[in-house]
């Protein structure tokens, strides 16, 4: 039964990612078995950390490359690398329901969460310690979802809805005013400085469709007009993740025409050469790492191992 199962799903697969069905033909399914996985680039291959027959996102790599951080359920969990271990809670008040957009700090002593908490109307950001102390308050408004930190540790980046729209906005670690970086009305989303502190690379849809964009780290400037396009070619482009050596940049690839993130399909892992220091670069032509079951909750944060040799990912199985 098992095995008739997986050749309809691989066929159910193939006919998403043949025909670039819309987000609304694609599947969402409710019950899942989720497969943290590690993908190696020197040997091409992946490994399963973890398994389970429930939904899991977004791992991120602890800067000590010792474990991996994912919500399930709305709370945190660590992970060992190593695999063949029980996930560890973070032990955080059960009021803060965590979603997918969370991050581990530079120096691997604060956490950064994305959560729904009281009577706030949407996820908001919180800093809090890696023990789970009580987090603070760093984002007033709702919604709004943390998606990197810089590399110095002083900033985070995240997405907030304002004014009917999606833009990018920073605001110090230590709390304060939160500070607009993009003004378009666009949707943007996933946010992740470069390691060297002076892009933001995001995913957009100003161009019409799903695409990879940067701009200078101070914000994109009057009408946006320092953005720049990073791809451009017919795959729908989500959350970009810069390597920490500077080298590659990763990034979920998504059938023509899906109209968000918030569904799986068969997707892909792509990586390309990371652009230029300086502006003025021309999009770029990324490479298929591997192609898997996934979607929303597959890499919505940064997922690099800290050696730039690895990246972490989920992938799902539809269960009946």
């Amino acid at each position: 039964m098992l095995r008739k199962y997986s050749v309809l799903l691989i066929l159910f697969c193939s006919l998403v990612w043949a025909t670039g069905l819309s987000a609304q033909e694609s599947r969402n399914p409710a019950h899942v078995r989720s497969k943290i996985s590690i993908y190696d680039f020197g040997t091409k291959g992946v490994r399963v950390v973890y398994t389970d027959d429930k939904l899991w996102e977004a791992p991120n790599w602890s800067p000590d490359g010792k474990y991996l951080l994912a919500n399930s359920g709305g709370a945190l969990f660590r992970i060992a690398v190593a695999g063949g271990g029980t996930p560890e809670k973070v032990p955080l008040d059960a009021s803060y329901v965590c979603n997918n957009d969370h991050g581990i700090s530079p120096d691997g002593k604060q956490l950064a969460i994305s959560a729904a908490h009281g009577n706030a109307k949407g996820s908001q950001v919180f800093v809090t310690t890696m023990d789970g102390g009580t987090p603070r308050l760093i984002t007033e408004s709702a919604p709004s979802y943390f998606h990197g930190w810089s590399p110095d540790g002083k900033w985070l980046a995240f997405v907030g809805e304002r004014g009917g729209h999606f833009n990018i906005f920073r605001i110090k670690a230590e709390g304060g005013a939160e500070e607009r970086l993009t003004s378009a009305p666009v949707y943007d989303d996933g946010p992740d400085y470069s390691p060297d502190g002076k892009w933001i690379y995001i995913n957009s849809d100003r161009s019409g469709s799903w695409d990879v964009w940067r701009f200078p780290a101070e914000g994109a400037g009057a009408n946006d007009a320092k953005a720049e396009r990073v791809t451009d070619d017919a795959s729908e482009d989500w959350f970009p993740h810069p390597s920490p050596d500077g080298k590659w940049l990763v990034f979920l690839s998504f059938p023509h025409g899906t109209k968000g993130h918030d569904v799986k399909t068969k997707i892909q892992l792509r990586r390309m050469p990371m652009p230029g220091v300086q502006a003025g670069m021309s999009p770029g032509h990324p490479e298929v790492v591997t192609e898997f079951f996934g979607g929303q909750g597959t890499i919505n944060v940064n997922s690099w191992s800290p050696d730039s040799k690895q990246f972490a990912f989920v992938s799902y199985e539809v269960l009946p």
